[in-house]
């Protein structure tokens, strides 16, 4: 056979009818149990395999949700795509993934989109972390339903959002060090072209205002390094390091802890020092580090929940969930200085 074996084949094989292939091949009750033993012995025997496309053009369903990844910023995206793929599982579809890396403009966007809905997704989760990914999705109009993942603020009537609260986890993060007694409190922020870090610097500056307390902000980019960087500038400070040190991230924290090793600096004896995420290991840093939990993994299932209720008719919501702070040992009331 010159062709890829079809459901006729495996009729012909099997001595049935293609409805009655179609039957089994889509597990439809009504197939006596010997007539599925044959015709699933001709399928294996054939080695025949679903059109998927062809099923997709005639039913209008590819039971398929595509996944678009805009930027290179998105940390912890294998928990968000694992949320993604387990609820997506569930509700009986699979998932088809596409990525634009660096600043993709709207026509990059588009074509990604279009690339998808050619595929006959039914509905497309947008994962970014960049203004130019919303902006670009704001003039657009959708064949399918769009929801956005971990977007910081707008709003567009055809497009639901899910997102951490992440103005309220950097409140909870600075509102934490207020409680303990400290009243300068840094923040290294990480790069302010994303939502996050611009949520973040908004959470923590209105807690300073509304305690009369104040601190100085140092922008960096996520990673360890630029938290190591910045770290070092505090300790060369005329007046030395603030007495607590609110990191963009788990991962600034970590630079943090480093630079703060070599120049003598202990958490939280001399600094208190949180960051935010609850990357894996943090309970395991030295000192165990306190921190801001986001949920990854459901914001990828509330994700595709949406997405899944758009598809039976309801409108477009926006999701706004909850983080978490996780206290541990890197946090303490500051040191009375005589």
């Amino acid at each position: 056979m010159d062709r890829p074996p079809g459901m006729m084949d495996v009729a012909r094989e099997a001595g049935v009818s293609h409805i009655t292939v179609s039957r089994v091949v889509n597990g439809h009750p009504s197939v006596r149990p010997e007539t599925r033993t044959r015709v699933e012995a001709a399928i294996q025997k054939l080695g025949y395999r679903r059109n998927s496309v062809a099923r997709a053009l005639k039913s209008r369903r590819s039971s398929t949700i595509g996944v678009v990844i805009v930027g290179s910023d998105l940390f912890e995206l294998p928990r968000i795509l694992l949320g993604v793929e387990t609820a997506a599982k569930t509700a009986g579809y699979w998932v088809s993934l596409a990525s634009r890396q660096g600043e993709s403009t709207t026509g990059d966007l588009v074509e990604t989109l279009q690339r998808l809905t050619d595929q006959s997704v039914e509905a497309i989760a947008v994962v970014t972390d960049r203004p130019v990914a919303v902006e670009a999705l704001s003039g657009l109009s959708f064949e399918v339903p769009v929801a956005v993942v971990m977007f910081g603020g707008g709003s567009h009537p055809d497009l639901s959002f899910v997102e951490v609260d992440q103005e309220l986890g950097a409140r909870l993060a600075t509102r934490h060090l207020l409680e303990l007694g400290h009243r300068d409190i840094a923040h290294l922020t990480g790069a302010l072209r994303t939502f996050d870090a611009r949520a973040r610097v908004e959470g923590w500056r209105a807690e300073l205002a509304a305690a009369g307390a104040e601190g100085v902000l140092l922008e960096g980019d996520f990673s360890a390094e630029s938290g190591f960087r910045l770290a070092h500038r505090l300790c060369d400070a005329d007046a030395g390091p603030p007495t607590a040190v609110f990191a963009g991230n788990d991962l600034m924290a970590m630079g943090v802890l480093a630079a703060f090793a070599e120049r003598g600096v202990r958490v939280p004896r001399d600094v208190s020092l949180v960051g935010f995420d609850d990357m894996k290991g943090a309970d395991f840093l030295v000192p165990a580090l306190t921190t801001v939990r986001q949920d990854f993994a459901r914001l990828g299932r509330s994700a595709i929940e949406q997405l899944v209720r758009m598809l039976g008719g309801e409108p477009a919501q926006r999701r706004r969930l909850t983080p978490e702070l996780v206290v541990r040992n890197s946090t303490a009331a500051p040191r009375a200085h005589s």
